[in-house]
């Protein structure tokens, strides 16, 4: 990724010069310098002490740097020693997880010269730029091979680059450094041409793409790739200049009092005191319209309808027009949710994902044939799911990106198709009654109503093919949480289609595992074994955990088992597995640990899952600890495995 950061203030004394050499000040720039260039300079001249400025930039790359020579400073490279390491899969969004790599650099930067000082640089400025397709982020390429794998994506498409900033301030106050953090982000859509193979290996050979996001500099050889751009140019290049200079305005330059404009109240406003009414409210973009007269702004009983809004947040008690807050995508996105997963369920039970698999790209004419659906239905759906990221739209027509030929297809090896209907099917119900099963809890009639998901035969295979989907992209991470070799037989507790025996045999060469269900899952395991073959060290036992005894094992498994049941049940449990574990067996749970995420937004479906579905609960570190100790199990150890699973293990203690 390509990455910026530089520093106003700190100590070293560098005259800022102008183009003919002489001190910046805003008369000295001249008239065809940028507009953008003039507002920067003439901001930052009455702010900071340019006299006695330090300037820095890390790393020394003219393509992202805001401090070419048309703005007159100078500017002196200090790389940030920030890690890039941070898990993209943990942000909402691609522009998220940049402005969180532009923080992070900006705060390491100002954290060590203050460190190094005593003193801090008056300004940070970090930024980040990343380019995305389908929904996935283009790292630099590591060699040709991966340059071409990313140039072949982004090949005929539109993409999008997003550069994060992060502007901090620093003050200083008895040796204590205080820092303040404004940031923003940036997003220009760039469409590649439709390009042979031997002008992309041409590009590659050239060496330009190597050290570049997305495998390509628009400002070089790269240009040529490009048949438009929508949005900021410099923000392609590297850093949105235009942008950062509002953002300064903001920050330094807020709109003094006397200076904001008065509503008149003895004429309709002029238009530009309107703002985007039409946008915000969907009304018309007629001002005229927006008067006390007639029009949709009024009800007929003269009440306040939508475009009334804007009496309402303006004028205040000086006549003055209040500055109306952020709009909040966040919470509008959360909002619609139901509405994006709903259609991505409908399409995974239409087998869309199924049918641009096989054969790609399809008009919707042809889609529609397929799946036996409405050409006009088809079309909606699949523009909403490209519009998703599900699929990607060209004059072709449409195809699947790569993240949904991997897990929404439903013959893919870690597909998860079967968990999208199992959720459709099953919890979208449960979810309309979410009022009641919160008024009543698990305990009231909502509990007593729920029934069980796996009743009918296709039920449990659906449900069977959920549970598979989820564990096999886990499964390795589970087997290697923890160095199990001292183990060679392992019992895994409701292992449903044995995807974690099977990643345990893999990595254990003298590890035999039982898989231990109810015989009505062990009954359909076979549809879910590679060519229908059992791994030789694996086998299959029928029986309830609850009830039956439990296979000889000196290593017991529960993975995603303890979170569906009330305390009391796992107590029984557990002290079914202390019974028949032999003093050093271990016992390996794998569940979310609460204090350890307690911002996972993976969590929170998680508990109402509970809710409306069982007594169960999530549980904490201290709570699984206190468990496993009681039952005679100690040493617990606790590893992370991914966003929204932890694994503990416990040895079973010898009795005193």
């Amino acid at each position: 990724m390509d990455s910026c950061l530089f520093t106003v203030g700190g100590g070293v004394k560098c005259r800022p010069q102008g183009r003919s050499g002489s001190p910046l000040t805003p008369h000295s720039l001249r008239p065809q310098c940028p507009n953008q260039i003039y507002l920067l300079a003439s901001l930052w001249l009455p702010r900071v002490p340019m006299s006695s400025c330090q300037v820095c930039w890390a790393p020394a790359s003219p393509r992202s740097s805001p401090g070419s020579p048309e703005m007159g400073l100078r500017f002196e490279v200090v790389p940030s020693r920030f890690k890039e390491k941070l898990d993209k899969a943990s942000f909402p969004t691609p522009y998220a997880y940049a402005i969180e790599t532009a923080k992070q650099k900006a705060l390491e930067v100002a954290s060590r010269m203050h460190q190094k000082d005593l003193r801090a640089p008056d300004i940070v400025i970090g930024a980040d730029t990343i380019v995305t397709v389908g929904g996935l982020i283009l790292e630099k390429p590591v060699d040709k091979q991966d340059a071409y794998r990313m140039l072949s994506r982004l090949n005929g498409k539109e993409h999008s680059v997003f550069t994060g900033v992060a502007i901090v301030h620093c003050c200083t106050k008895d040796g204590q450094l205080d820092m303040e953090v404004s940031e923003f982000h940036e997003e220009t859509a760039v469409k590649f041409s439709e390009l042979s193979e031997e002008l992309l290996w041409e590009y590659i050979d050239s060496g330009e793409p190597m050290d570049k996001a997305g495998g390509y500099g628009i400002q070089a050889l790269g240009g040529m790739l490009v048949e438009y751009v929508r949005g900021d140019f410099l923000n392609v290049v590297g850093f949105p200049l235009n942008h950062f200079c509002k953002k300064l305005v903001e920050l330094y330059y807020p709109p003094r009092r006397e200076d904001v404009q008065r509503v008149k109240h003895d004429s309709i406003p002029p238009v530009d005191t309107f703002e985007n009414l039409s946008d915000v409210e969907g009304g018309s973009s007629d001002p005229a319209q927006g008067n006390n007269g007639g029009g949709h702004g009024r009800t007929e009983g003269g009440g306040d309808t939508g475009q009334a809004s804007a009496d309402r947040r303006g004028p205040d008690s000086n006549g003055t027009v209040e500055t109306p807050p952020p709009f909040p995508v966040g919470l509008l996105e959360l909002i619609d949710g139901f509405k994006a997963s709903k259609a991505l369920f409908t399409a995974c039970k239409l087998k869309v994902f199924d049918v641009l698999k096989d054969e790609a790209p399809l008009k919707a004419v042809d889609v529609a044939g397929k799946i036996d659906a409405s050409v006009c239905g088809t079309e909606r759906l699949l523009d909403v799911c490209a519009a998703l990221g599900l699929l990607e739209k060209t004059d072709r027509g449409y195809r699947n990106t790569e993240l949904t030929d991997l897990h929404l297809a439903s013959d893919g090896e870690y597909s998860l198709h079967g968990l999208a209907m199992h959720n459709n099917d099953h919890f979208w119900n449960l979810f309309a009654d979410l009022e009641l099963a919160v008024r009543e809890g698990a305990d009231g009639a909502f509990g007593r109503k729920t029934a069980d998901p796996v009743q009918s035969k296709p039920a449990k295979l659906q449900f069977m093919r959920a549970m598979h989907g989820l564990a096999k992209l886990t499964a390795h991470q589970v087997a290697t949480a923890f160095d199990l070799s001292r183990f060679t037989l392992a019992c895994d507790l409701g292992g449903c289609t044995g995807a974690l025996a099977r990643a345990l045999t893999r990595e254990y060469p003298r590890l035999k595992v039982t898989v231990f269900d109810l015989p009505e899952v062990i009954e359909h395991v076979t549809c879910f074994q590679p060519e229908g073959r059992q791994t030789e060290r694996i086998s299959y036992v029928p029986g309830d955990f609850f009830k039956d005894g439990l296979p000889e094992a000196d290593l017991y498994i529960l993975s995603r088992i303890l979170h569906d049941w009330p305390d009391h049940k796992v107590r029984e449990l557990l002290s079914r597995v202390s019974s028949s574990c032999k003093p050093g067996g271990g016992i390996l749970v794998a569940e979310m640990v609460l204090e350890e995420k307690p911002a996972a937004r993976g969590s929170l479906p998680a508990s109402l899952n509970l809710l409306v579905r069982t007594q169960g609960r999530e549980r904490s570190l201290p709570e699984y600890r206190r468990l496993l100790e009681q039952h005679g199990f100690c040493d617990v150890q606790l590893a992370h495995v991914g966003d929204g699973l932890d694994v503990i293990l416990g040895t079973r203690a010898s009795p005193p």
